[in-house]
């Protein structure tokens, strides 16, 4: 009686499995009928807590290097982030579409990014040898589609949207699904007729961020941003702060102020201005890295002025000049030379160059341009090489000994430097780029001929803006943010389910009828419920659960429904209470929902 007891319950589970919300997704999942493969051991190239938690979890697995597949679980939480972005975009007036991954060449070439993405551009050719690529972003293809379909300023503005897959093909793909070479992103587009359009399309995407960021229950920062390959005249990024963060953040608690390092432009900092004195040659060994020399020398870093050689991509080598305690802000350099493509020499390349090895390369007498961070300028003085090997000049000066043609904001932002809107100490934080907004401007309509006629009859270049999330990325950032030792802190709006429910006795007629009766009462309110029907030990549920760690755990046994109760524990907070199993359901809705607004207004109000 008791088998066929626990059947009756067993077949109750298995018609609760047939609900599905408004999306299609299913309400009730099984574990042991799910595809959620979890790991004790991770690879030993799984740096971030978030890759590792993943693998162990069973949400990815890896195909190749960059490569991941995503699995049930890593897939309800990507479909989840879809709907958030959906919504949010669709109130905002913006229109979904699909467009190929697979993009002819040509039209990069139109818009001269072939070059500028160099080899994160995976090429291919189809049968007939034609060129093609696989798209790492669509500026081109829905440029493409807009000028041969928008003629006229009656047509715009227009925001259209896509959730694709994409390939860049990173030299060192790592972290996981942070830093892939295929991964799933959303890329919106806005046309306008004029710069107030585009402002306000840019405005309205910006806000929409927001909305998508702060009901995601994430911690983050909005700081302004170099547009790299993208390009255009400005753009913000969407930061999830984070210790395990790659990019560094600058902050000014005094006034608004918040860039991406690479953004910051100092003009001023502080800086030891030296002596004049008589140019002098001294002996220095091997002394080819600024610490060593310092040393040597018997002086601070920032009395060395270092003297590194670039490769621009139209106007050949330059010199550049930095006082030798700071580093050099490669973004700012490109934008600044306004050259195209720069990098750092190589040792070999530098030499046949400069005729010396890096280390002894110097701006006395040099014929190749020679450019400096405003820091050089405040220095007057400073040990430079002097384009013989093993040997440096002390006391070289500025206008004196050596000159400069410009002098630009180069140096790389620290902590403590002053704020370029008010002069303040900066802060530094560390920060996962998650979205990204630019203004484009005419930057591809003008390169594609993408034009509308105005009401006066004349034609106009489109103005356009893009604007990205990296869905992937936004998951593992969450992750990062929200982890224990004992695995993933989920926000309710990303966790793939809501509540883990685990029966500690799966062959108690008892704890199955309560665990049926909770499944039922649950998923009738709308709750997502992921059962841990396997036939295990409760220690090993218990792990289970804290490495998934969806946000509310409930757990059947024999003890507490012999008190008629279930035991509900908070992952996020370790908090444990006990509900009566008639009144569970409704509590642990309620406690969804009030975790749903807790998390939104916590970041709101950040």
């Amino acid at each position: 009686m008791a088998k066929d007891n626990i059947q009756t319950q067993l077949d109750r589970l298995k018609d609760a499995q047939k609900l599905t919300d408004f999306s299609g997704e299913s309400v009730f999942v099984p574990l042991s009928g799910y595809f959620a493969p979890s790991k004790r051991e991770v690879p030993a190239d799984a740096e971030l807590v978030s890759h590792r938690l993943m693998i162990r979890a069973g949400l990815i697995r890896k195909l190749a290097g960059g490569i991941y597949s995503y699995l049930p679980l890593m897939l309800r939480s990507i479909r989840k982030l879809e709907r958030v972005i959906r919504g949010a975009l669709n109130r905002k007036g913006a229109r979904e579409l699909l467009l190929p991954a697979v993009q002819p060449l040509e039209l990069w070439q139109e818009s001269g990014r072939d070059k500028k993405y160099g080899p994160e551009l995976l090429r291919l050719k189809d049968r007939h040898q034609r060129d093609f690529v696989i798209g790492p972003t669509h500026e081109e293809v829905i440029t493409d589609i807009i000028r041969k379909e928008i003629h006229s300023y009656r047509d715009l503005p227009i925001n259209l949207y896509q959730i694709q897959t994409k390939f860049r093909d990173e030299i060192r793909p790592r972290f996981g699904v942070m830093r892939g070479r295929e991964f799933i992103m959303k890329d919106a587009y806005s046309f306008d007729l004029d710069e107030e359009g585009a402002n306000g399309s840019y405005l309205d995407m910006y806000q929409a961020y927001k909305e998508i960021f702060d009901q995601c229950g994430l911690r983050y920062a909005i700081v302004e941003a170099d547009s790299g390959a993208i390009g255009g005249s400005y753009s913000h990024e969407f930061m999830v702060l984070a210790d395990s963060g790659e990019n560094t953040l600058m902050f000014c608690d005094s006034c608004s102020y918040a860039a991406n390092q690479e953004k910051s432009a100092l003009e001023s900092y502080e800086i030891e201005s030296f002596p004049d004195s008589p140019l002098e040659r001294v002996h220095t060994p091997g002394m080819r890295h600024v610490p060593e020399l310092a040393k040597f020398m018997g002086v601070k870093e920032r009395a060395i002025i270092k003297s590194m050689l670039f490769i621009t991509e139209s106007k050949g080598p330059v010199l550049v000049l930095i006082p030798g305690h700071r580093e050099i802000n490669p973004v700012q350099l490109e934008n600044s030379l306004a050259a195209g493509a720069v990098r750092l020499a190589g040792p070999e390349e530098a030499e046949g160059i400069m005729g010396v090895p890096m280390g002894f390369v110097t701006p006395v007498g040099s014929k190749v341009r020679v450019v400096a961070d405003h820091g050089v300028r405040l220095m007057g003085s400073g040990i430079v090489g002097t384009g013989e090997k093993d040997y440096h000049y002390r006391g070289a000066k500025l206008g004196r000994d050596f000159e400069v043609s410009e002098f630009l904001p180069l140096a790389l932002a620290e902590a403590g430097d002053p704020c370029p809107h008010c002069g303040n100490p900066l802060s530094v934080k560390k920060g996962i780029e998650v979205g990204h907004v630019f203004k484009l401007g005419t930057k591809y309509s003008e390169a594609m001929g993408a034009k509308v006629q105005r009401k006066d009859g004349s034609e106009a270049f489109i103005i356009m803006g893009c604007y990205g999330i990296g869905l992937g990325r936004t998951i593992a950032a969450s992750i990062e943010q929200g982890n224990d030792k004992d695995g993933i802190i989920w926000p309710m709006r990303l966790a793939p389910f809501e509540v883990s429910l685990l029966p500690l006795q799966t062959n108690d007629e008892s704890v199955m009828e309560a665990t049926a009766t909770l499944v039922e009462g649950l998923t009738a309110l709308g709750v997502e419920v992921l059962l841990d029907d396997r036939d295990e030990r409760p220690g090993m549920k218990f792990k289970d659960a804290d490495l998934l760690g969806l946000p509310i755990r409930v757990t059947v046994s024999l003890k507490s429904v012999a008190g008629g109760n279930c035991e509900l524990r908070v992952r996020r907070t370790g908090e444990v209470r006990m509900l009566p199993l008639k009144e569970a359901p409704g509590e642990i809705k309620a406690l969804r929902d009030s975790m749903l607004q807790a998390e939104s207004q916590e970041k709101s109000s950040a």
